[in-house]
């Protein structure tokens, strides 16, 4: 895995200050911190968390453009955190469970790429590292193997340019056919286009920090998560998915 640090130099002059501020916040705006995240704010727990509480164990692939997203008219749109996402807490010992885990999808012959690659670990933006699924309405679900408590997921549609992926649902199930016991963990289709009822989550630029989702400590076996085409183009991509949880007992 890639990782970025930083030092902090003084800079002298006006010119140098001016510089150093345009520089940091285009590194904030995409979390450019690689590895673990540090602290920038409190840290957020999850609901469903209990007993000592610690950061999830991320590692972060290495940012692929620089600055501000520009020319994106995307109603509901999420601002800009304008600095690197807060440690997000979960019970010691919790794991990305869906690491080289079955995936299943609603395309079963991918445009480019493996079914397997949502799952291998490969997080970097660059061509060769993301599977490329039809237009429309389309999903992949992550087996995990067995019922687990999850505490969160993350996920990375594309980012090796802004772009913004359109009606993103997350949810999980005890069941394959999503049938059982099915709970929406994210959902920005606020007008139903996709059928699977009107969401209230806000649409949101694609960056190396991916998105993470709060699941809650939830109990589940199957992991599925939708999307129907981007800014850029119909088509639908993951480069990883990411699952923070442990067995349940």
């Amino acid at each position: 895995m890639e990782r970025q640090t930083g030092t902090t130099q003084t800079i002298v002059g006006r010119s140098g200050r001016q510089a150093a501020v345009v520089g940091l916040a285009a590194l904030c705006f995409l979390g450019v911190l690689s590895g673990p995240l540090h602290a920038q704010a409190p840290a957020k727990a999850p609901a469903g968390a209990t007993g000592q509480l610690v950061p999830l164990p991320i590692q972060l692939p290495k940012p692929m453009f620089e600055g501000t997203p520009q020319n994106l008219s995307v109603p509901n749109l999420q601002k800009p955190l304008g600095r690197p996402r807060d440690p997000f807490l979960a019970p010691a010992g919790v794991t990305n469970v869906a690491k080289g885990k079955k995936v299943a999808s609603s395309d079963t012959e991918p445009v480019i790429g493996e079914l397997e690659q949502v799952t291998d670990g490969d997080k970097k933006g660059a061509e060769g590292s993301f599977v490329e699924l039809g237009p429309g309405v389309q999903y992949v679900t992550i087996d995990l193997g067995a019922t687990h408590e999850v505490f969160a997921v993350l996920f990375w549609h594309f980012h090796k340019t802004p772009r913004v992926y359109f009606d993103v649902v997350v949810q999980l199930a005890d069941d394959a056919d999503f049938k059982k016991n099915v709970r929406t963990l994210f959902n920005n289709d606020n007008d139903n286009k996709s059928g699977l009822g009107a969401g209230k989550d806000m649409n949101y630029v694609e960056t190396a920090e991916g998105k993470l989702v709060d699941a809650k400590g939830s109990r589940a076996r199957y992991v599925r998560l939708y999307s129907r085409g981007n800014s850029a183009n119909e088509l639908n991509h993951y480069v990883e998915v990411e699952v923070f949880g442990r067995p349940a007992k």
